[in-house]
């Protein structure tokens, strides 16, 4: 399986950026009234525990959480979840996933983010299907016995990063997986439902991986935009 890119690893550090700046409240608190759709209570709804334990991770104010979970309450606030897909220089595959009160609004912000930055918007199929839908944990744990235990507890696949793992399991275990290495005394760093590509493409090429970042940079920028998912990795000394 092809893991998390290097994209993942710069997109953590820039969340963590602008997690501290609280620029990222808006996507979190939309995030988590999705998620409260399907119930308030985060013992019983699974996508609203990793929603809340998400916005507690960024620092997230309580008062915050509490009034993303009301917004259920609140029949204006009709957000939808969407997933653009498209094309970035090189040929990059990027899905983007949004959750919006107006489409008419958020449509024309991600077109313009991929055009602007010599990208296009692909018609409806053409590029998920070179991901997978997966379970996703960081887990600050490594070694063969971790990587025996988080099998056993029904991962698919481990990889070793810097001294973590990242743990992927099919998308309907991912709680399951999660509980059973929490319950084991490991500290998981993030839990989510993601995307991961079949194949990645390698991009060497300094000024190809310049316009790649400031396309991403445009597309994270956007409030509406929830989560991003691409199959290509960059060397991080090319973005010096």
């Amino acid at each position: 399986m092809s893991g998390h890119s290097k994209w993942s690893t710069i997109k953590r550090e820039k969340g963590a950026k602008d997690a501290a700046r609280g620029a990222v409240f808006t996507k979190l608190g939309n995030a988590i009234a999705i998620a409260a759709r399907a119930g308030t209570d985060p013992e019983t709804n699974f996508a609203l525990r990793l929603a809340i334990d998400k916005a507690k991770a960024a620092n997230m104010p309580h008062a915050n959480i509490q009034r993303a979970v009301d917004r259920i309450k609140d029949k204006a606030a009709d957000l939808q979840e969407v997933l653009y897909e498209g094309y970035g220089p090189g040929g990059v595959a990027i899905l983007v996933e949004v959750a919006t009160d107006n489409i008419n609004r958020t449509y024309p912000e991600v077109r313009l983010a991929f055009s602007k930055h010599g990208g296009n918007i692909a018609e409806k199929g053409a590029v998920v299907f070179q991901f997978a839908r997966k379970g996703y944990l960081r887990v600050r744990a490594s070694g063969d016995d971790f990587m025996l235990e988080a099998i056993d507890a029904g991962a698919e696949d481990v990889q070793e990063d810097n001294g973590e793992s990242d743990v992927y399991t099919a998308d309907a275990d991912l709680a399951k997986v999660r509980d059973a290495l929490k319950a084991a005394g490991y500290e998981i760093t993030e839990a989510e439902l993601t995307y991961v590509p079949g194949n990645t493409i390698e991009i060497t090429d300094k000024d190809t991986a310049g316009k790649i970042m400031r396309l991403m940079d445009a597309l994270e920028a956007c409030d509406d935009v929830s989560n991003t998912h691409v199959n290509f990795d960059i060397d991080e000394s090319l973005l010096d």
